[in-house]
C-alpha cells in the first residue's frame, strides 16, 4: 500500500495535511473533554444534596426508632420522623435523578461539540487520502515493466488537456500508436505524477 507520493513537494503536502489532521482531532477531542468536565460540575449540587438528604434520612430514622422504644406513645412520636425520613429519600432521589440527568447532557454535549468539526474535516480529508492511496498503490503495480508504460501513455491520451498533449509531441496518438518509446515514456510521465509516482522510477526504454 502506497500511502506518500514519490514526488517531494506532493508527499510533503499530504505529511503536513496528515499532521494538521490528526492535529485537529486532538484538539477537538480535547475541547469535548473539557465541555464533558464543565458540564460535570453542575452535578456537584445535586450529588450534595443526594447526599445530605440521604444522610439527614438515616438519622430521622434512627431518631424515629429510638423514639418507637418509648412505651405507649412511641409509635406516635417516630411516626412524624419517618414521615420527614421519607421526604428527605424523596429529596435524595431528585438529586440522583439531576446528577443523571447532567451526565447525560454532559456526555451528549462532549461528542457533539469533538465530533462535529471533527466529521467536517474528515468527509474531505480522509476520502482524498483515500482516492490518492487507492490510485498510487495499483499504480505502482503496473510500471514494473517497459510494456506497463503503454497503459498510463493511453491514460494520458485519454485524461491530459490537449495543450498538455501538444508539448510532447505534435502527434502524440500517431506517435503513441507507433510506440514512439521517448512520447511513449513522456506521455506516461504526465500520467504517473498525477497519481504521484515519480516518473525517474520508470524502466528504461
Amino acid at each position: 500500500m502506497k500511502l506518500f507520493a514519490d514526488t517531494p513537494v506532493r508527499r510533503t503536502l499530504q505529511v503536513l495535511a496528515d499532521l494538521l489532521f490528526v492535529a485537529w482531532l486532538v484538539l477537538w477531542v480535547w475541547i469535548g473533554m473539557a465541555v464533558h468536565d464543565a458540564t460535570m460540575e453542575l452535578a456537584g449540587p445535586a450529588r450534595q444534596t443526594d447526599s445530605a438528604a440521604t444522610s439527614m434520612a438515616e438519622q430521622l430514622r434512627d431518631a424515629g426508632g429510638k423514639l418507637g422504644e418509648a412505651p405507649l406513645v412511641g409509635d406516635e412520636l417516630s411516626v412524624p420522623f419517618d414521615k420527614a425520613a421519607d421526604a428527605s429519600d424523596g429529596i435524595a432521589s431528585a438529586g440522583r435523578d439531576t446528577v443523571t440527568a447532567v451526565e447525560r447532557l454532559a456526555l451528549l454535549l462532549g461528542l457533539s461539540v469533538a465530533l462535529i468539526p471533527i466529521l467536517v474535516v474528515a468527509v474531505i480529508h480522509l476520502p482524498l487520502r483515500w482516492r490518492f492511496i487507492r490510485e498510487a498503490t495499483a499504480g505502482a503495480r503496473f510500471i514494473d515493466a517497459q510494456e506497463d508504460l503503454d497503459l498510463f501513455a493511453l491514460r494520458a491520451l485519454a485524461n491530459q488537456p490537449m495543450r498538455v498533449l501538444a508539448r510532447v509531441s505534435d502527434d502524440p496518438a500517431g506517435a503513441w500508436r507507433a510506440r514512439d518509446p521517448e512520447v511513449v515514456r513522456r506521455l506516461a510521465a504526465l500520467e504517473l505524477a498525477d497519481v504521484g509516482l515519480r516518473p525517474r522510477k520508470m524502466p528504461a526504454a
